[in-house]
């Protein structure tokens, strides 16, 4: 959350302050006055574009480069031929980086057509040194380099790029700092991601977040408590937690605190209606959040676990840290304590050494667990993980075989499971205009399911009752109810 800076008190003869987040609202003021320059110069604002790659991490750090560059006079747009084009990476796939590569390929040509334009590239894919290297040398025309540990120094960057008119690289190898109180620009303004810790310490084999994202990190909760209540106070009604395994919260903090006793003191927070959280991994989930979530109204009856595959064999290969029986036990435990518990989870397809027989094991979990949905991966090799080095590399044709098998059975397990609240009445969260329908909005039931249905953009924001008419599969068509209306 932003603080209140009069910028035309800044006394410009100081050197910059050392402390943040002060130092970085010195940087803002410093860039608004080189925005105001341009406005002179070309009689309007310039414009800025962020592309986000990845998960609910980068697009809460995109939401506050977005702020930032708010704050500093940018108007955004989503026409890449902005002023300021800024490309929040992913690594955890070799495809993300060829991705990042062709977008800049085409970055290229239109800086041809307008050399002021700055190009900035941040995330997880900053972190690696031979993309960093590479970038260097062969897309001279990128401006600002910057990593995921450092995010809050943007306009510090920016301002020594527009001062200095050469490439700034700014990456660091790990920190163990935490740096909130700076401006952030949500993309809804009646809910929010909010970080409660960064980094990972699990060193699953195929994953190369833990050495791009660093060690775990937590914040303090009366620091997040005093977000999320600042928040509250700005209209928002729902807060999904963010971290990379939210799970072993608390632990490395100077007084050490779990994630369910976070949960129980964010429940507490007045005007906030709905908690979302995510990611979780199977090793770490208690007892005691599993009894939080049964407990704590507020708590959302959804949660993701990633699964991964059904084979313990290649759970081990993977270091995952538990066996499908262990996985399935849980399970048992989290419904018979939340019976309506909505379900997803992350599986890979071909990982090394994978046989039909551990394959088979991974569709008999599917079988067993029901899954409301499932985000399902064909293995991608990632340089710089231990999984790139193994032996036995599953062959494109057979993981292609099993992947389309594994697909077409969520698929039609999701469509059986996800209408079992067809004809009853659900508060949901009013988020946006439907796409699709005139007159319709779409909105998220607690479980995570969308629905459809007739309503006015007065609505956006609010928790109303929705009688669901009809099941689609994967979502619902409905109708407000007279106490919804």
């Amino acid at each position: 959350m932003e603080q209140n800076i009069d910028f035309d008190k800044i006394d410009w003869a100081l050197p910059p302050p050392e402390e943040e987040p002060e130092r970085q609202y010195y940087f803002i003021g410093k860039c608004r006055r080189l925005v105001e320059e341009f406005e002179k110069k070309t009689g309007r604002a310039p414009t800025a574009c962020i592309q986000t790659f990845g998960c609910q991490m980068n697009f809460r750090d995109s939401e506050k480069l977005s702020g930032i560059l708010e704050q500093i006079g940018y108007q955004e747009t989503d026409d890449e031929r902005a002023d300021f084009v800024l490309y929040n990476t992913c690594t955890v796939r070799e495809n993300a980086n060829k991705r990042v590569y062709g977008r800049l390929g085409y970055l290229n040509t239109l800086k041809k057509k307008n050399p002021d334009m700055i190009i900035a590239l941040c995330g997880c894919m900053m972190q690696e040194k031979e993309v960093v290297e590479r970038i260097k040398k062969s897309y001279r025309f990128v401006d600002i380099i910057f990593g995921t540990h450092n995010i809050f120094r943007l306009a510090e960057l920016l301002c020594q790029r527009l001062e200095e008119k050469k490439m700034v690289v700014d990456v660091w190898e790990g920190t163990d700092r935490i740096v909130e109180e700076l401006p952030v620009e949500r993309k809804y303004p009646f809910k929010s991601g909010v970080n409660i810790m960064f980094g990972c310490n699990n060193f699953c084999s195929y994953c190369i977040v833990p050495y791009v994202r660093g060690r775990e990190r937590s914040r303090r909760p009366e620091d997040i408590l005093s977000e999320i209540r600042r928040l509250v106070a700005d209209g928002v009604v729902e807060v999904m937690l963010l971290g990379q395994n939210v799970n072993s919260y608390g632990k490395n903090l100077e007084n050490p605190i779990t994630f369910a006793q976070l949960l129980s003191q964010v429940s507490q927070i007045d005007g906030l209606e709905r908690i979302r959280f995510m990611t979780s991994h199977p090793k770490d989930l208690s007892d005691e959040l599993i009894q939080a979530m049964a407990r704590l109204s507020k708590v959302c009856h959804h949660l993701h676990l990633p699964v991964q595959s059904g084979s313990t064999r290649i759970l081990k290969e993977m270091n995952r840290r538990y066996t499908k029986e262990q996985y399935l036990g849980l399970v048992e435990k989290i419904r018979k304590a939340i019976p309506d518990i909505s379900l997803t989870t992350d599986i890979i397809v071909g990982f090394p050494g994978e046989t039909e027989e551990d394959f088979l094991e991974t569709m008999d979990i599917v079988e067993k667990v029901r899954y409301d949905s499932a985000f399902t991966f064909i293995y991608s090799k990632r340089t710089g993980t231990p999984a790139a080095q193994m032996a036995d590399q599953v062959p494109e044709d057979v993981v292609k075989d099993r992947f389309d098998r594994l697909l077409k059975r969520i698929q039609e397990i999701s469509a059986e499971v996800c209408g079992r609240d067809v004809h009853t009445v659900q508060k949901v969260l009013a988020e946006e205009p439907d796409d699709h329908l005139e007159g319709y909005l779409t909105g998220r039931m607690d479980n995570n399911t969308l629905v459809h249905f007739p309503g006015d953009v007065s609505l956006l924001g609010k928790i109303v009752d929705v009688y669901l008419e009809e099941s689609k599969g994967f979502y619902y068509m409905g109708r407000m109810t007279a106490s919804g209306s």
